[in-house]
């Protein structure tokens, strides 16, 4: 990578890039109704914020921070839901500086922790997130619906 990333706030005209990147991060063309109804919702949202890094006025990653007070922490308490680096900005400092800039703005806004939820088989994901502080302190369980 020549020049270094910035990274800025996503608005609601991000829309189209987003989608692509979740969907490669899901590895799946993703409902596009049901993705736009949570994305207008999310991006008016005073709890969550989208980020993007851009390279040369590229796009090149993003990652959502959610900010919630919850009350086992009696505090706010910030969790990344979606974070996404384009595969050849990988092992390029892309997913740290965005990790750095979102870990700045939870803290400014007042959380006390970062969270973060990996699927299992995402093994080089946890190792970047372990690199950059996160420990595995909790198991997640899940339970799905069925739609029929």
């Amino acid at each position: 990578m020549q020049a270094p990333v910035t990274i800025r706030r996503a608005s609601a005209t991000d829309r189209e890039v987003i989608y692509n990147m979740i969907c490669d991060l899901e590895n799946t063309a993703l409902d596009r109704e049901g993705f736009n109804r949570a994305f207008d919702r999310n991006i008016t949202s005073t709890n969550i914020a989208y980020f993007l890094a851009e390279h040369s006025s590229r796009p090149v990653g993003m990652v959502s921070c959610h900010i919630q007070p919850l009350l086992h922490h009696a505090a706010l308490v910030s969790e990344i839901q979606e974070m996404y680096v384009e595969p050849e900005y990988r092992s390029q400092q892309v997913g740290m500086a965005l990790m750095e800039y979102v870990t700045r703005f939870a803290k400014e806004e007042g959380a006390i922790q970062m969270e973060v939820t990996s699927r299992a088989t995402r093994e080089q994901a946890h190792r970047f997130y372990e690199r950059e502080g996160f420990a595995k302190s909790h198991v997640k369980l899940v339970r799905y619906f069925n739609e029929a």
